[in-house]
């Protein structure tokens, strides 16, 4: 008998930790055999047959970048491409912002969204510690399960902030305000810039005015995230319209962006970070200093990013007639989501299913809080291979014209014999 292992790691010290529940409910999603299984958990588009849907425009990018003899596959400087981040500022800030023309941005390309959360949250953790500033991070109730590893784990204590309501199921605003309110002065206060995961719930532009006057006055800090711009609402601008509201305002802010969504980029890990100073003699100069010690932390924890999904981002964005099919691509995906969203709300309606349903079309974005209980996503599971978190949240992209009808039946039976 082999004697017991000698090492610096027992449970009591490193436990096993619990598995992802999202990446545990795609596996047990791949191992059901029924035909009639249904996947409404996973956060990427899927089109109509149910497929992942490579964008025809970056189809095309990925043509001439095979095509282009200059490319190659040497390292990125530490900051990434250039063409990229320049370009995902303007996406985000707008061509003729005075925070890009001031020289009052920094951008850094990341590893998609959640690097750019990270290198967010590490640069906080290290230089936000003005004399007397809370450095609590304030995030929604609920939010995208990450945000939470992801501040905690540079040392960054959280806290919440109401948000959804389940009376109604929309924006718990009020709820919302008095937490801002009673946060102490100068907290970071995370906030998604638009479909908000994973409760598909967005404040109206005029609510985002009323945060941005509550929070210049409590001198919180914003840090946006944003991983559905055009994909939301079929529209760029109006999906950045509450960064730039805050820009304009004149915060001193950061944002997370990625790729990932409105380029069918999942895999190739393409984002951006960006800061953004206040109006202010010396910003050009504080920028610059910010943009350094970005780099610092950037070097010493990837050193450069990847390039593939850069390039075939940065092609589109460079070019006028790339772009402008890429926002035609982006108008099909939020379109079928949006179609979607009309078709479950109707088929439940149809059939009488107990209790409200318009907060199906209320919402938007990729995900949908449905208020089905956790008891009833489990029945779903169990009887009709239905795969939804446990907190009733879908991805509306598993939705098709196929399977919306046996959704929605099987919804309604579920709601009717579990309360």
């Amino acid at each position: 008998m082999a004697p017991p292992s000698v090492t610096n790691f027992p449970a009591e010290v490193v436990p096993q930790a619990p598995e992802d529940p999202l990446f545990g409910l795609m596996r047990a999603y791949r191992a059901d055999p029924s035909p009639d299984k249904v996947d409404l958990g996973i956060g990427a588009y899927r089109d109509d047959n149910a497929k992942p849907w490579v964008l025809p425009v970056v189809k095309k990018a990925d043509e001439i970048l095979r095509n282009d003899p200059e490319a190659n596959h040497e390292y990125l400087p530490i900051t990434g491409l250039a063409a990229l981040t320049g370009k995902a500022a303007e996406l985000l800030l707008g061509k003729s912002a005075p925070a890009i023309a001031e020289k009052r941005v920094s951008s850094v390309q990341t590893i998609s969204g959640t690097g750019a959360v990270h290198l967010g949250a590490l640069f906080l953790a290290k230089f936000y510690k003005i004399q007397g500033t809370n450095r609590t991070v304030y995030l929604s109730n609920p939010t995208w399960a990450n945000h939470h590893q992801i501040f905690t784990n540079v040392g960054l204590p959280i806290a919440t902030y109401p948000y959804f309501s389940k009376e109604t199921k929309g924006l718990d605003f009020e709820g919302m305000k008095a937490a801002l309110r009673e946060a102490a002065d100068g907290s970071i206060i995370l906030l998604h810039a638009c479909a908000h995961n994973p409760t598909g719930v967005d404040p109206t532009p005029e609510q985002w005015r009323d945060i941005a006057l509550l929070m210049k006055e409590k001198k919180h800090f914003p840090f946006f995230d944003t991983a559905y711009q055009g994909f939301a609402s079929g529209d760029l601008d109006r999906d950045a319209g509450a960064i730039r509201l805050f820009v304009e305002e004149g915060f001193e802010l950061v944002i997370a962006q990625s790729f990932a969504k409105n380029f069918g980029l999942y895999g190739e890990r393409a984002g951006c970070f960006h800061y953004v100073a206040s109006p202010s003699s010396d910003a050009a100069e504080i920028t610059t200093r910010v943009a350094s010690q970005l780099a610092i932390l950037q070097r010493s924890e990837i050193s450069n990013p990847p390039i593939y999904g850069a390039r075939i981002a940065s092609i589109v964005l460079n070019d006028s007639t790339l772009f402008a099919e890429w926002q035609d691509n982006l108008r099909t995906m939020s379109g079928r989501i949006i179609s979607m969203r009309t078709a479950l709300r109707d088929k439940l309606e149809k059939l009488g299913t107990p209790g409200k349903w318009n907060h199906i079309t209320d919402q938007i974005g990729m995900f949908s809080f449905t208020g089905l209980t956790e008891a009833q996503v489990l029945k779903l599971r169990q009887n009709y291979h239905i795969y939804m978190t446990k907190n009733g949240r879908i991805s509306m992209a598993g939705l098709n014209s196929k399977n919306v009808d046996y959704v929605a039946n099987a919804i309604d039976k579920v709601v009717r014999e579990v309360q």
